[in-house]
This record gives C-alpha cells, structure tokens and sequence, in this order.
C-alpha cells in the first residue's frame, strides 16, 4: 500500500496554494436584454476576471423585465460555470448593488418614435441618478462603475454626481467599443491582424462627435499613419465611419451592436482588474483639466491598466495637431451641452462646478480609479 510522504506543513501550504481568490460580486443592469445576455455567460465562464477568480452575479432589471431574467439565470445554471458562486434576480437597486465590486450599468431606455436627443438624455439621466443614490447607499466603495447604457458619458457624470461618498474616478464610461471599431477597421485597411494594431484613441463623447485619432497608433511597430498613407480615407471614410457604426450596425440588422458591445465592457473590465501592461485603453473618465479639456465632464482618453482596478492617463504624448485640436474640442462642446441638459438632475455642489470656465491646465500627473 503507498503511503503519502507528505508533512502537515507541506499539506498546508498546498491547501494554501489551492485556496481559490476572493469571489467578484458583479451587478448589471438590464440583464435580460442582448447586451447584458451576451455579457453574463463571458463574465461566468471567467473571461472578465480571469480563469481562476469566481463571481457572484447580481441581476438587475425593471419589474417587467424580471420574466426573462428568470430565463437567463436558468441558462446560466445549466451552463454549470465551475466560477458561478451565486445569482440574484432583482427590480430594487439597493439589493442589485449590494456590496458590488463592479457594476455594469446596460439597462436604458431606448429612443422611440418622434423622440428628440434631449427628451431621451433626460429619460435615462434619470435613470442612472436613482442607480448612482443606490450604489452610494449599496455597493461597496471602492467599487468600480461602467457605464453601457447611452448616453454613456452624461449619465456617468450623473450616476457620480449621486454617489458623493464614492470617489467620481471610480465611474466610467465605456468607449472601448469605439476602440474596437477603429482598430478593426485598421486592420482590414493594412491588411494586418487586430493584434498588431496598437494605441489607437478614442477622445471625447461616445457619440458621432467622438475623434477616433491615428496620430499616436502604431501597426506592427510603425506609424499607423504612414503604414495607411492615404489622410483622404482617414478623414474621409475611417473617422465618419468609426463614428457612425452603430447607426451602419442598426442598418443592417435592424437592432443595436449587442455582441461587439458586450465583448468591449469585457474587455475594459478585464484589463482593468487584470492589466494590460503598456497598452493604451480608451476610458470615457472625470476631466482633472488634462489635455486642456474642462473638468468635471467625462471625457475619453488613452489610459494605461497596471491591473487591480487602477488606469492611469497617458500623458506623455504630444499635443495635437490643429485637424485634431479641432475635433477633440467638437465633443468637448457636445458633452457641454449634455451636461448642461441635465444640471436638474445633479446636487448643487455638482451644478456650481459644472458652471465654472473651462481648465486649461498644464498636463496632469497619473491618474488612478
């Protein structure tokens, strides 16, 4: 018969070694529509937090929506995820962000016939002012918030404005998506795979006056720029097009990108907890003045993910050429006005800074979240 030769000592520090890492409690909201379905079965299968960190799922939805909530929890259960620690199905808040460590606010209304922009950024501004009091009150407060649900900045900047016990750094929105679009369309025009295109940004609103920039991106090492050599197309058909994509999307399926979107929140929270090294990321964060944009509004730029939930903005980069300064102030004046659209729904600390003049500050020092 064999007899094991290991000591009590040697026995702990395996049982050490295999002690599995703390579980991630995720909220999201509006999880039983495309985008948070497509979302959920990534998140349990591990690709948001990586292969060996279990999660604990909790499922926010209008009371309507809970019918077919109760179907995507079932299809999770039987997808019988070895990382699936617990599901919450749930229409109050203050339950769905219970000791959150990341929220994924999807869930908003969607623009209905003769609907003007500011009667929708209204609606939804609403929306996320009541999530914003709720993961105050519920979530825990390092947490980390991203928001899907458009329009993506404003209702970050009013879901922050909300939570005055959490630091605004932790809340972002997501412009990954446009980051992935651009840098596919890149790669279809150098012929080169996705994985050789490399700090591509994304500035400014997650809107059609967003600036996809080329001007920093390397393909394969080198000056995207002059790997493309063609400013025409560009300026002509990558920016319009990168800008208008979801519209293009619309078009053609006649729904909204759901997988794609999905797969960028992915993406966004996976390297902020997991890192992604030197590479830039795009986030949609609060303005501290850098790159002489106004404060307080939540704007896209190139960050860097060393992991454990923290992004740092590039900094050292040069300033922009004129084509650029031009378009990085055009959604900076969108996102004024956004803001401006919703002041009723911020405290009135957030109202009077959202008053001051714009910061044109030097360059900032690193940032985290």
């Amino acid at each position: 018969m064999l007899r094991s030769s290991l000591t009590s000592a040697t026995r702990r520090g395996l049982s050490a070694a295999a002690a599995e890492p703390p579980t991630k409690k995720v909220a999201v909201t509006g999880a039983a529509g495309a985008i948070g379905y497509a979302m959920l079965m990534r998140i349990a299968s591990g690709q948001m937090f990586g292969p060996h960190v279990p999660v604990e799922l909790q499922l926010l939805e209008t009371e309507q929506g809970l019918k077919p909530l109760k179907g995507v929890a079932m299809e999770i259960k039987d997808g019988a995820f070895p990382l699936v620690r617990g599901i919450t199905q749930t229409a109050d808040p203050n339950t769905g962000f219970g000791d959150a460590d990341v929220a994924v606010l999807v869930g908003a209304r969607p623009r209905g016939p003769g609907m003007e922009r500011a009667d929708l950024m209204n609606a939804n501004a609403a929306i996320f002012a009541v999530q914003g009091k709720a993961i105050n009150d519920a979530a825990k407060k390092d947490v980390r918030v991203l928001v899907v649900g458009n329009p993506a900045n404003t209702n970050a900047l009013v879901a922050a404005a909300n939570a005055p016990d959490i630091d605004p750094a932790q809340f972002m929105a997501m412009t990954r998506l446009d980051q992935n679009r651009a840098m596919g369309q890149v790669a279809i025009k150098t012929g080169t795979p996705v994985r050789d295109v490399e700090r591509v940004v994304i500035w400014g609103n997650h809107s059609s006056t967003q600036y996809p920039d080329l001007s920093n991106a390397l393909v394969n090492g080198k000056p995207a720029l002059d790997v493309i050599n063609d400013t025409k197309w560009v300026r002509e058909e990558f920016i319009p097009r990168v800008q208008k994509r979801g519209a293009e999307i619309i078009g053609a399926r006649g729904a909204s990108s759901a997988t794609s979107a999905a797969s960028a929140a992915i993406d966004h929270i996976h390297d902020l907890y997991v890192g992604s090294g030197d590479a830039w990321q795009s986030l949609a964060i609060r303005s501290d003045g850098s790159y002489g944009m106004d404060k307080d509004i939540w704007y896209s730029v190139p960050c860097r993910c060393p992991g454990d939930g923290v992004y740092e903005r590039v900094l050292d980069i040069p300033s922009p050429d004129e084509y650029s300064a031009a378009m990085m102030d055009a959604t900076r004046k969108e996102l004024l006005e956004e803001r401006d659209a919703v002041k009723h729904l911020l405290p009135a600390a957030t109202r009077k800074q959202a008053g001051t003049k714009p910061a044109r500050k030097k360059r900032a020092k690193k940032a985290t979240a």
